[in-house]
């Protein structure tokens, strides 16, 4: 049994409490005891802990409804109160498959699995196919700790050609004060749902006409894609990157290279016929760094290069996971690849974490937790590549000091790599940058350069990926925020509001001297009250009103307003473009 106990212990992912992992586990499965005490011929599916909570799929007669859930809830506390232990066994397949007769979802989970590799947890009167682990008894968890949160609906297997199932959503937590806590941050990340602000700010859209996944970027949005792009470029610039530009599509033959078609076919669309030869649409843009850099022949004084692209790549992701700005079909990643020599991969490692943490710190980003995911089961390249890049990760995570996790085998078989997670203002984890080695594609394509001793050598090569995408780096913006964004990335920076009519030759004036400083501004002459103006401009979250009348137009004044509904009062207008200008280029808040 202990040993049991302690691989069920391996399965708790990095960076997840231990304590907090096993209450929710086990509080799913306490979840889905209820279910079925209300629901006999209920067919269970997966029960995962996930973020922050956790969450069943069920096959039931019926549609749950709020009642259902507070039902449910009060029956798990009864559950929990009884302190029921949980047990766990191994089964044969055999066993599985007759303990779970008439359960379709988990006889197709049983065929997935070992003979030897197969255990079952069991409290009071249910017994769930499951490889822990759990608490010890369901005391354990406080049920004054738990909550059910909704339900919706989710594709068996995230399969949108398998049955539709109702996924009850619950959290669980030690305290009740954890609990409030959290049901805050829920709240407030709601508020802050880049889906609902991005179309009240007028940011971006989705269109069902032209495809689900696929970003539309408003005006807005734009400009602010473009402030970020430009500023992605001057700072890689800076960095020595040097920039390429790469098709949309791909010969078949490149993508055999690559081996993509073996690995990732499934997330790549059906080719298309150009002259009697499939293309692809690319979902990478790494073979063709490949190609460039072998392109010519490349010296060890060459090295190392740096391949900076914005490509935009096209991955298959099935409608179910679909989630505005984070999870699209096409988006455009801030993709880099580093050539560099042996000696000079360690300088290489610490230049790209360094750079992307300088990055990120720009966006207002200052919480950072990093992960260095190791050598995996199956892997490509020697054992002592592995290990020199391994120390070379770790050495660099330790000068940086960055805090890190280890993911012991979390590697891709290709390579180790550092993922560096950013928390934002509710304290919720986005992983954005990916320094990632490659061991694969150098052999793949037959990498080399001419060292010192004029022999072929093959060079080490890192793949880093800073914001992530375009795309999702804008959804982590906009949540972060709240929509608020520091002046610098405001789409409209000023907003001019008139008293009356009689002001407006002032007002473009004013205008005209904020557009002259590079300051983005708007003028709302519309026939609304000016306190309604006001309010507008605070809804679309412009960082400065200046209401002008006439006395501000007599005194070459701006009367200053923020969003934050503080009021400034009059200021000289150089003053105020003064101050304005420094704000950018500090790039603080107001």
């Amino acid at each position: 049994m202990s040993t049991l106990l302690e691989a069920a212990e391996r399965h708790i992912p990095p960076g997840y409490d231990p304590a907090l992992y096993k209450i929710r586990h086990s509080a799913a499965h306490v979840m889905a005891q209820a279910v079925l005490e209300m629901f006999p011929d209920a067919r269970i599916a997966i029960g995962p802990p996930i973020d922050e909570g956790f969450y069943y799929d069920f096959d039931l007669p019926r549609t749950l409804t709020p009642d259902d859930l507070a039902h449910l809830e009060g029956r798990m506390r009864e559950i929990i109160r009884g302190n029921f232990p949980f047990t766990c066994r191994a089964v044969s397949m055999d066993e599985a498959k007759a303990l779970f007769a008439n359960q379709p979802y988990k006889q197709e989970l049983i065929q997935g699995l070992a003979e030897d590799d197969i255990t079952v947890y069991t409290q009071d009167s249910f017994t769930d196919l499951c490889r822990g682990p759990h608490v010890a008894h369901t005391g354990e968890i406080n049920p004054d700790a738990i909550k059910l949160l909704q339900v919706a609906g989710a594709y068996w297997r995230g399969d949108e050609n398998q049955p539709m199932l109702q996924r009850i959503y619950g959290t669980a937590w030690r305290t009740a004060d954890e609990l409030e806590g959290y049901l805050w941050r829920l709240e407030e990340a709601r508020k802050r749902d880049h889906r609902v602000l991005g179309k009240k700010l007028d940011l971006f859209s989705v269109n069902e006409e032209v495809g689900a996944g696929l970003i539309l970027w408003h005006p807005k949005g734009g400009i602010m894609r473009k402030i970020v792009e430009d500023f992605w470029g001057n700072e890689h610039e800076r960095g020595g990157y040097d920039f390429v530009y790469t098709p949309h599509i791909g010969k078949a033959q490149l993508w055999e290279t690559s081996g993509h078609l073996d690995f990732y076919a499934e997330n790549m669309y059906a080719p298309m016929d150009i002259d009697g030869q499939d293309y692809y649409l690319k979902p990478m843009n790494c073979p063709f760094h490949v190609h460039i850099f072998n392109s010519q022949t490349r010296s060890y004084r060459d090295l190392p290069l740096r391949f900076a692209e914005k490509g935009t790549v096209y991955r298959y992701e099935r409608s179910g996971v679909l989630h505005g700005l984070l999870r699209v079909r096409g988006f455009t990643q801030d993709d880099a690849h580093h050539f560099c020599r042996p000696d000079q991969m360690p300088a290489e490692i610490d230049f790209a974490v360094n750079f992307s943490v300088s990055m990120l710190r720009a966006f207002g980003f200052v919480d950072f937790q990093a992960y260095l995911s190791t050598r995996p089961e199956h892997y490509v390249g020697d054992l002592a590549q592995w290990a020199a890049a391994e120390q070379a990760l770790e050495a660099t995570l330790n000068r940086v000091r960055l805090p890190y996790q280890m993911d012991e085998g979390g590697g891709a078989f290709y390579g180790p790599k550092i993922d560096i997670k950013v928390k934002d203002l509710l304290g919720r984890e986005w992983q954005l940058s990916t320094i990632q080695f490659d061991f694969n594609l150098p052999e793949r394509f037959n990498l080399s350069y001419v060292g010192e001793d004029g022999q072929a050598h093959r060079p080490y090569m890192v793949h880093r990926a800073l914001l992530g995408s375009m795309e999702r780096f804008f959804g982590v913006l906009i949540e972060h925020y709240g929509g608020a964004f520091p002046v610098w990335l405001a789409p409209v920076q000023v907003v001019l509001i008139p008293v009356t009519d009689d002001v407006l030759p002032y007002v473009d004036q004013v205008a005209a001297r904020l557009k002259a400083a590079w300051i983005r501004v708007q003028v709302d002459d519309s026939s609304s009250r000016m306190n309604n103006k006001i309010r507008l401009a605070q809804e679309q979250k412009i960082p400065y009103m200046l209401v002008i009348g006439k006395k501000e137009a007599a005194d070459g004044t701006v009367s200053v307003r923020l969003r934050t509904e503080e009021n400034l009062g009059a200021m000289n207008l150089e003053a105020f473009v003064a101050r304005v200008m420094n704000v950018i280029e500090a790039k603080e808040g107001l």
